[in-house]
């Protein structure tokens, strides 16, 4: 059975809160681990043509959060403690 390991998300803008700048973030797709190895699935409708990147014009930053045990909250394993590499 297969297990989401990882988010994948872009930044979309920034906006202020109590007087900090924080980014905010669109979900795009995730990791997946299952049995055979890890795969990607990201949202059919993601354009990364729509994804604004002021500094590098024809590059496309994708960020991983990794997810977080419902109950103990902390991320679960990644994949820098697995033996596999991308």
């Amino acid at each position: 059975m297969a297990k989401k390991v990882y988010d994948i998300a872009v930044k979309t803008g920034e906006y202020q809160k109590d007087g900090e700048t924080k980014n905010r973030y669109e979900n795009v797709g995730v990791i997946m681990k299952g049995d055979n190895g890890s795969f990607i699935i990201m949202n059919r409708t993601f354009n990364p043509a729509g994804v604004p990147n002021p500094e590098c014009r024809n590059t496309v930053l994708l960020s991983l959060f990794a997810v977080k045990d419902k109950d103990t909250g902390n991320p679960n394993a990644s994949f820098e403690d697995e033996e596999e590499n991308f």
